[in-house]
């Protein structure tokens, strides 16, 4: 097995962090519009928890928002550098089967490989639509190669996973999964450093545009949402939340 090269993956997260800073940029810049935000969250919860400004509403909701969506962002790219980790060390590829994210052989074992932020990613729905996946996967290998010896993977960024044989695939984790695909126990505190690369100056650029949108949502709100005597219109925000048309 070749020996992963430190200097190489470090040059790779160094070039390539700046598209998740980019993103995230961008999600704000470009895509997102009050309106949007309003329609996603749980108008209920926040009368819930006595919110009474629009400008405590407003960041709770961008709040929310930029957390689920950095965790999108941020998962995928991973997903990035795992399969370049992977392809450096097995020679493995992305596939191109649905749900299956990663393929590569070891020790004369084709392994179809998952990849997902965190431990807890999915509901049981979606675990079972992983499971069928992978059934299929490993349908399509035999069918072309009836000897061909498959297992299945649901890789984990990170967390943990005591119990990794789920019967008819394993859950590896954290630690266990950046050495399943790379060989290497360390990795997953290596990568570490790298990822701060220049994080202070990609992050002061997002504060900025964060800012300004918080800012001009909190004034469209005010505006659209609340009484003239200043206060917050649940039931308004509700039935544009939730009432049918």
């Amino acid at each position: 097995m070749v020996k992963l090269n430190q200097k190489e993956v470090q040059r790779y997260v160094e070039k390539n962090i700046g598209v998740f800073h980019q993103k995230r940029i961008e999600s704000l810049e470009k895509r997102l519009r009050l309106n949007d935000v309003l329609k996603r969250k749980n108008p209920y919860l926040f009368k819930a928890k006595n919110i009474q400004t629009a400008h405590d509403l407003i960041k709770s909701l961008l709040d929310a928002h930029i957390s689920s969506n950095e965790e999108t962002i941020f998962g995928d790219w991973l997903e990035g550098l795992a399969i370049f980790v992977n392809n450096k060390i097995f020679g493995g590829f992305k596939s191109g089967m649905p749900g299956i994210d990663l393929e590569f052989d070891n020790k004369g074992v084709r392994h179809i490989v998952t990849i997902k932020s965190g431990p807890n990613w999915g509901n049981s729905s979606q675990i079972e639509k992983m499971k069928t996946d992978f059934n299929t996967a490993k349908k399509r290998m035999r069918t072309s190669n009836s000897k061909i010896r498959v297992t299945a993977i649901n890789g984990c960024c990170y967390g943990k996973d005591d119990n990794p044989d789920k019967g008819g695939y394993y859950k590896y984790c954290g630690q266990h999964f950046w050495e399943f695909i790379s060989g290497d126990k360390n990795l997953y505190v290596d990568i570490i450093e790298p990822l701060g690369y220049k994080a202070k100056e990609k992050n002061e650029q997002f504060l900025e545009l964060y800012s300004k949108t918080l800012n001009k949502f909190t004034l469209e709100f005010a505006q659209e949402f609340c009484t003239k005597g200043g206060r917050i219109d649940w039931e308004k925000l509700v039935q544009f939340n939730s009432k049918e048309k």
